[in-house]
């Protein structure tokens, strides 16, 4: 085999998400010398839109990460864009080292249908939770403890505002942060089998329920007490969790894939939690997977682009996401820091997923959610839609697309 090129397309541009790449990249090329890796590193935003068009071209990359959701993995399966990895599966054993639970959130019927079973398209590389970052300096100052369930962060809100703090610090000028919020919220009032079937956009659920609503009055309860930063939704996202590195505001909500960030900006003086509904239960909390890495359906070498995914999730890789500050998703317990909020992470990632539930991201549901849920998340928290309009807003989009099968 002479001299061959694989060229790569990722969103891994963060510190230690670009810094992992850079070492397994570079691990590949020494341990296969005739292949060079051509990597195109974009932010979350652009690969998104940029991806489309590239993969209905004839120099589609040969490896790219796609977001699950279907209206992005699922529209270029559909497509017939990206190839079904199903037999390099069982070539490489994925399945004895990624649970179902995990491969399931790459998984796609042929026709783009069915979400969560099917084939395999996709291997991620890291797990991912919502939860809740903080500054142990501030909670003590403040004389609040770290909650143990949603009650008592309830209460941690009310008091942070009372001390004249800002309780909940948000940037949602891209509209899908405010996702993150709102899943574990949804998470602590409505069941998870339901949410399961909203998320993956199956029927057989629905948005305009009682637990839904009441998910949408406590979102929009924390914006009528005062709870968040001016201005949420002119707020870049980066922005707001930057605030609190400098001091600013009491809890952010967000993903473990800001801790590496947060703890070289704030060293052990940041913390990470995922309250329960009821202390003792496991919670019920957003998360899942990074973006899977796929094979296009135009890559001239299919057998190394699998290879290439194969290489950069085996047991040494995730030893090196450890290393640059990642959650690895498998194995995450095994690799734990002994200190600081990685071991937060870390801990928090092994419990949800032993006692608690990992639930999907909403905007997976159909190929609109994300505009639809986006903008509709927007009206909730500035007061423009009451939490009916805003359950009867998703339900459309919901049960168009369920209806339309």
């Amino acid at each position: 085999m002479g001299a061959l090129t694989l060229t790569v397309w990722d969103q891994e541009v963060r510190g230690g998400q670009n810094e992992q790449m850079k070492l397994l990249n570079a691990a590949f090329e020494k341990a296969y010398p005739n292949i060079t890796i051509k990597r195109d590193s974009q932010s979350f935003d652009d690969l998104g839109k940029t991806l489309r068009l590239a993969l209905s071209g004839k120099d589609a990359p040969d490896v790219v990460q796609a977001n699950n959701a279907r209206s992005s993995m699922g529209a270029f399966v559909k497509a017939d864009q990206l190839l079904p990895l199903d037999d390099w599966a069982e070539a490489y054993g994925w399945a004895d080292r990624y649970p179902e639970s995990v491969l399931k959130y790459s998984e796609y019927s042929p026709d783009g249908k069915s979400f969560g079973t099917g084939s395999v398209y996709g291997l991620p590389q890291v797990g991912e939770v919502v939860g809740v970052f903080y500054s142990k300096k501030k909670l003590a100052s403040l004389g609040i403890s770290v909650p143990k369930d949603q009650a008592a962060f309830d209460s941690a809100l009310a008091a942070a505002k009372s001390a004249g703090e800002t309780p909940l610090l948000l940037g949602n000028i891209e509209k899908w942060p405010a996702i993150h919020m709102f899943g574990p919220v949804q998470g602590a009032n409505v069941p998870s089998d339901q949410i399961e079937k909203l998320g993956f956009g199956n029927a057989g659920a629905s948005w305009t329920t009682p637990e839904n609503e009441a998910a949408a009055k406590r979102l929009s309860d924390w914006r009528t007490a005062g709870y968040f930063n001016d201005g949420v939704n002119g707020t870049d996202y980066d922005a707001a969790w930057q605030k609190l590195t400098k001091g600013e505001g009491v809890f952010l909500m967000g993903g473990s894939w800001l801790a590496a960030d947060l703890q070289g900006a704030m060293g052990d003086d940041v913390g990470f939690f995922v309250p329960p509904t009821k202390e003792g239960d496991g919670a019920h909390v957003t998360g899942g997977t990074g973006l899977p890495f796929t094979v296009t359906k135009a890559s001239k070498n299919p057998d190394l682009a699998a290879a290439y995914i194969n290489f950069i999730t085996n047991d040494e890789a995730m030893a090196t996401l450890a290393k640059t500050g990642n959650l690895p998703i498998v194995n995450a317990e095994k690799y734990a820091p002994a200190t600081g909020v990685l071991r937060d992470v870390y801990s928090a990632f092994g419990s949800v997923t032993k006692d608690g539930v990992l639930l999907p991201y909403l905007d997976y549901a159909t190929p609109t959610m994300a505009d639809t849920l986006g903008e509709s998340l927007q009206g909730l928290l500035d007061g423009r839609l009451a939490p009916k309009e805003f359950t009867e807003a998703l339900e459309a989009d919901y049960a168009d697309f369920t209806k339309a099968g």
